[in-house]
């Protein structure tokens, strides 16, 4: 099964980082091509697309997404987000004096349509990788949408 990722797809378009993108072109623009790659991906008959954070910002994003593929939440607090993206470089709209303010502002925007979109709902908190994969399988078989091993 394919793995697909909306920023790497709109990075090969663009020709340069996203971060780059940005500061040339700006947010509307960078969300402009987001949202035509995502209804793009989101017409393809299989695979797991990855998403950037501000993917559900746009209604029609939202409506692609919920209407054409399973969305799985992987929610987590921007306390644990800024411990894990405080020495990231590459994330415009943390590029601020007060990153984790940042984070929660972009996390009470973003969390309510996140849960709109979204099918299934992960709680990361801080587990290892492999319990949060077992935690998105056993949502994803409790929804009929995978086999159980």
């Amino acid at each position: 099964m394919p793995f697909l990722d909306s920023d790497s797809v709109i990075e090969q378009q663009v020709g340069c980082s996203i971060r780059e993108f940005f500061e040339r072109e700006g947010e509307d623009r960078f969300r402009e091509i987001e949202t035509g790659v995502i209804e793009e991906l989101s017409l393809l008959p299989e695979g797991v697309l990855s998403t950037g954070g501000g993917a559900v910002l746009r209604p029609e994003n939202r409506v692609h997404l919920h209407e054409r593929t399973k969305v799985v939440y992987l929610n987590s607090s921007p306390e644990d987000l800024y411990r894990r993206l405080r020495h990231d470089k590459n994330r415009p709209l943390l590029q601020v004096a007060d990153p984790l303010q940042r984070l929660r502002d972009l996390h009470s925007q973003r969390d309510p349509l996140y849960r709109e979109t979204a099918h299934f709902q992960v709680e990361t908190g801080r587990p290892s990788v492999s319990s949060l994969v077992n935690m998105i399988l056993m949502q994803l078989e409790l929804g009929g949408l995978a086999a159980a091993s």
